[in-house]
């Protein structure tokens, strides 16, 4: 974590002869911004959104709280914006660990293995504090909405690939989609809520073990009837 000093910010205004200092403080500016963005991961956390004030984010990353809302115009954005980097480090992370699962089994194992990096790493936990913030905080639930849908579409992306037609026969893509995000924040919000990891974990692992009837049903629906294999 950057421990930053609280800065002086540069007009714009150009002057002759300070070209070096204002490149040195445009850098302050964008090593500030990380600070406070990691200091707001950090502080959803360990203290959760109730506990996120300017002040304890501020801080945390050492500097003067007014440079919350100078980088960020409030609390919410600043939250917002740590929660973006938090979603997109780990899309990048859940697209690397599945993009080789080509049965269910084998989905299941990489879910299994990147919901005990969240666990491990608190990563949800962001989400789920903003998301219990939402009822308090005006326009906050519509943001966090335009966040979680590009979620359900990886969901519903990688459900199609693997499971494909034996998934539509029984529930449209999107709807299946729907619920494994919400079973996935609901796992992670109650291993947190109670620090019960065994019985979440345990579900990955019962779901491993029926995923082969999904793999048998998928082979079944992708196969031709018979008579129609050479037509």
């Amino acid at each position: 974590m950057l421990n930053m000093v609280a800065e002086q910010e540069v007009p714009n205004v150009a002057k002759p002869g300070v070209s070096s200092r204002l490149m040195t403080q445009g850098g302050r500016s964008v090593a500030t911004r990380r600070a406070l963005v990691d200091a707001a991961v950090e502080t959803l956390k360990s203290e959760g959104f109730s506990g996120a004030s300017a002040r304890a984010i501020a801080g945390r990353a050492g500097c003067n709280q007014a440079l919350v809302f100078y980088h960020f115009g409030s609390v919410v954005d600043l939250l917002l914006a740590a929660l973006d980097e938090v979603s997109a480090t780990r899309f990048e992370r859940y697209r690397q660990v599945v993009a080789d699962a080509v049965t269910p089994a084998e989905l299941v194992g990489a879910a299994a293995a990147i919901f005990r990096e969240d666990l491990d790493a608190g990563h949800v936990t962001v989400l789920a504090e903003m998301i219990a913030g939402a009822s308090s905080t005006p326009g906050l639930a519509a943001a966090l909405t335009e966040r979680i849908a590009p979620w359900k579409a990886f969901a519903a992306e990688i459900l199609s690939r693997v499971a494909g037609p034996a998934l539509s026969a029984v529930v449209p893509a999107d709807e299946a989609a729907h619920g494994v995000v919400a079973l996935y924040l609901g796992l992670e919000m109650l291993a947190h809520l109670d620090g019960d990891r065994r019985t979440a974990l345990a579900l990955f692992e019962r779901a491993r073990g029926l995923s082969p009837l999904l793999s048998l049903a998928y082979a079944r629906s992708a196969s031709p009837p018979l008579g129609e294999e050479h037509t």
